[in-house]
């Protein structure tokens, strides 16, 4: 078997030659930052991922050594392929590769690899052992955007499933006040997932926060909700909130 370092070179030249500069050049319209891009459809680096994870499953700790090194570049597919080349063993990963993914929130570069990260490894593994919750929390208060906006996105795979509506309330009066762009669209997605599946639980906490959460957040928060409900929480009265 190849190194780690052998099998990230081949792939990033795979990724090079097979792109598309028309389509890399299309993908900064959806960033504010600037970012790198080799020009891959998200289908086939789908398909990328599947062959180099049937390749690398039978050594795991080459499997994460790769994808770490994919993860630590720049370039958003190659960030994205790390993640994606992972989750069919998210079945086999503990304590410590969750701890070895909450290192590379120190690595994202925009909110395209942060919430690949965030939904597909992390947040099913805070379901897998819901003690680990522990840590969003924990990120809510950090001086990084990207942890504290994990601490609200990692939530939303056991929000949908009942879980986590304690730490979703404990996130928010965290993060309400939060001036961060960032961290505000991904409090009101978290949010908008509950009020999605559980608007019994959602609709009071979305009245009690009304009256001081920015209107990104409120109005992202209501978009699932059914129409009288929505308007119920962006009444007049709740629209004087911060932009």
């Amino acid at each position: 078997m190849k190194s780690a370092t052998s099998i990230v070179r081949d792939v990033v030249t795979h990724l090079k030659t097979h792109g598309s500069a028309e389509h890399a050049a299309g993908v900064q319209w959806f960033f504010k930052e600037e970012v790198r891009s080799h020009g891959w459809y998200t289908a086939a680096l789908r398909r990328y991922a599947k062959t180099l994870h049937k390749q690398l499953a039978a050594d795991q700790a080459l499997l994460l050594d790769v994808a770490e090194r994919l993860f630590a570049s720049p370039v958003l597919e190659e960030k994205a392929l790390a993640v994606t080349m992972l989750q069919p063993s998210l079945g086999r990963f503990g304590s410590a590769e969750f701890r070895r993914f909450e290192t590379w929130l120190g690595l994202v570069s925009s909110w395209a690899d942060h919430d690949a990260l965030t939904i597909y490894l992390i947040g099913p593994m805070l379901v897998t052992d819901p003690r680990r919750v522990k840590r969003p929390l924990r990120w809510a208060s950090s001086p990084s955007r990207w942890r504290r906006r994990a601490a609200a996105v990692s939530l939303i795979h056991g929000i949908r499933r009942g879980m986590f509506q304690n730490e979703a309330i404990a996130v928010t009066k965290r993060l309400l006040a939060d001036g961060d762009d960032m961290v505000q669209k991904g409090l009101g997605w978290l949010l908008r997932e509950w009020a999605k599946h559980d608007p019994k639980a959602a609709v009071p906490v979305l009245m009690a926060i009304r009256g001081r959460a920015s209107r990104l957040v409120l109005r992202t928060a209501c978009e699932r909700l059914a129409p009288a409900l929505r308007k119920r929480v962006l009444s007049k009265q709740a629209l004087g909130t911060r932009r």
